[in-house]
């Protein structure tokens, strides 16, 4: 867990903290007040603190300057080992060793809907805080929900000390909800925020606390449209206090996922390999990434080309859509990459970058002029036609090997050109049009092998795009009613390829990409009823798969702390509750921050 990271803090406010509880090398990182979407370094040097600019540019991080990094997690972890590396303006030594931590961030989203205890206590355990907490439906009895909480009481699960979770049943009496004392409440949000102040007695006598909530981020696909609502509502609010919710609470809490993986990066590394990476610190995963068949064994690095395999391990293996997701080319990488499209029997090419961007180069030109033919290692490949569209331009070529030119390949290279150089799109329209043409294309190519997807660093934009084909795919195959999970599925896509999915705007776009889809596939099936109600020799279904029906689980009763050993009645009674005041007060203000 990134505990580093101060998502309230001001510049200000982190001095007095550092100055108060740190020691000289103490550090934090915050989000930046003056540039959004950027962070600070805040240190302790001897008696004073110094800040230090972090970039985001939506590929990578860095210093505005020297080394990039995937994450802003591996780019605090490198500077915390490589002492030396960094110093103040006059020369002072700056050294990142002792992190202060901070408090776990909480969520108002804390009802997750269909979910078995055995679930609950999964996520529970993984967020691994006493007091956490979240709102299910019961499975035993639907009408009636259960409030499960992590407690600090230990025992052990399957030889293996866990920490107990506490379920309690709260029950729905006459359109009122009780836990079984006297209190009843209008509510499920009323008797939440009851009990957050008084705490919950069990049974036993132990009485368990409801300190933060563990919000959901999955959904059911057709009501993303009042997820998104929520978000924004919530980031709105929290806008005059500069405050971050919303979107930015579940894209934070997805970077503290992302310190927890740690995966080997070794053939990235090798001495033999460093120059074919655009971006030093931004390394393939060992266990995915793509070998080059014709590497010579006895060429160390022959084999080595910065790209990872990526499908959607949330679908089942049969619906299953690959990619590549790679970096930009470099000059010295461009007959690795045609190596790699002919390896893998790739016919489509997406490009979401141009070859230059506000004068710094994003990838060089990896296909010849128009109705050229240039060689590329083993390859030759031609440049057959260009069409220009609205927002791409889509480029027909042909690839063969030198000794085998009639064993010719097509390959249709679309290079989306409206992605702005900072941020994202205006509006996923675009993107939406072309994903459209590039599926219909992959689909008519029944052969075709994974569709090769890059920006620059291969993770920003790649990652972006591929999530929201992948959310697609998923309502597509399962229909409007499935439950998509947005953060979910860039937490799986990141255990392929490290980063993808820069930064909180890209990750508000993939909702805003998703939540437009899904109204638009709306009104298609709308227009499908009205045909169907017209012309009764017609008929469309309404998706591909029936909705899943919903079965009690077989496993043994949930044990209810506030009922008794097997769920007791309604009439059982829990102890009467003793009101206790927690303050919990934060308050941030905007600070100063200096460059490195």
């Amino acid at each position: 867990m990134v505990r580093w990271f101060h998502r309230d803090l001001s510049g200000v406010d982190a001095e007095a903290l550092l100055k108060s509880r740190g020691i000289h090398g103490s550090f934090l990182c915050r989000p930046s007040r003056k540039n959004q979407g950027d962070f600070s370094l805040s240190v302790r040097v001897g008696e004073l603190v110094t800040h230090i600019r972090i970039q985001n540019t939506g590929d990578f991080y860095d210093l505005y300057g020297g080394e990039k990094f995937a994450t802003l997690s591996e780019l605090v972890e490198y500077y915390t080992t490589e002492h030396g590396t960094l110093q103040d303006r006059d020369g002072t030594l700056i050294e990142l060793r002792y992190p202060l931590n901070c408090s776990e961030p909480t969520s108002e989203r804390w009802y997750h809907g269909h979910l078995s205890g055995q679930a609950a206590e999964k996520l529970l355990w993984q967020k691994g805080e006493e007091g956490t907490f979240l709102v299910r439906e019961s499975l035993s009895k639907p009408g009636d929900f259960v409030l499960s909480i992590l407690t600090g009481e230990s025992r052990e699960v399957n030889g293996e000390q866990r920490n107990r979770v506490s379920h309690v049943k709260i029950m729905c009496q006459d359109g009122r909800y009780t836990v079984g004392g006297a209190e009843q409440f209008e509510n499920l949000t009323d008797l939440v925020e009851h009990f957050k102040q008084s705490g919950i007695e069990e049974v036993s006598g132990t009485r368990v606390y409801l300190k933060q909530p563990y919000y959901s981020t999955r959904i059911n696909a057709a009501d993303i449209d009042s997820r998104v609502q929520v978000l924004t509502k919530t980031n709105d609010a929290n806008e005059a206090s500069k405050s971050k919710a919303g979107f930015w609470e579940e894209f934070d809490a997805l970077q503290k996922q992302e310190a927890k993986l740690k995966k080997s990066r070794n053939e990235g590394m090798r001495p033999e390999n460093k120059s074919k990476n655009r971006y030093k610190n931004i390394l393939p995963f060992d266990e995915t990434r793509v070998i080059l068949q014709s590497g010579d064994p006895n060429v160390v690095g022959s084999d080595y080309i910065n790209a990872n395999y990526i499908s959607n391990m949330l679908m089942e293996s049969c619906d299953r859509k690959k990619f590549i997701a790679s970096q930009g080319c470099l000059a010295t990488t461009v007959n690795d990459f045609w190596e790699m499209v002919w390896q893998e029997r790739s016919c489509v090419i997406v490009m979401t970058t141009r070859e230059v961007e506000k004068g710094r180069n994003k990838c060089v030109r990896y296909w010849p002029e128009p109705e050229e033919m240039k060689e590329f290692g083993s390859y030759q490949v031609r440049h057959v036609s260009e069409h220009d569209a609205v927002d791409y331009t889509l480029r027909v070529l042909e690839i063969s090997p030198l000794n085998q030119s009639d064993d010719l390949r097509e390959i249709w290279h679309y290079q989306y050109l409206s992605w702005p150089d900072h941020g994202v799109p205006a509006e996923p329209g675009g993107v939406l049009s072309f994903l459209e043409q590039v599926n219909s294309k992959q689909s008519e190519l029944r052969s075709a092998g994974p569709i090769v997807v890059h920006c620059s660093a291969g993770i920003g934009r790649t990652g972006t795009i591929i999530v929201i084909d992948m959310v697609i795919n998923t309502i597509n195959t399962k229909g409007l009613d499935c439950d998509i999970d947005i953060q979910k599925s860039i937490q799986m896509v990141r255990e392929q390829r490290s980063g993808l999915v820069q930064t909180e705007a890209q990750y508000k776009f993939i909702y805003m990409a998703v939540s437009q889809y899904i109204e638009t596939t709306k009104r298609k099936l709308d227009e499908m009823k009205k045909t169907e109600t017209e012309y009764g020799n017609l008929h469309f279904p309404m998706a591909q798969h029936s909705k899943a029906s919903r079965k009690l689980s077989k496993n043994k009763e949930e044990v209810y702390e506030n009922l008794g050993s097997k769920g007791g009645k309604k009439e059982d009674k829990v102890k009467k509750q003793k009101s206790e005041e927690k303050d919990k007060a934060k308050s941030g203000k905007s600070g100063s921050v200096r460059k490195r």
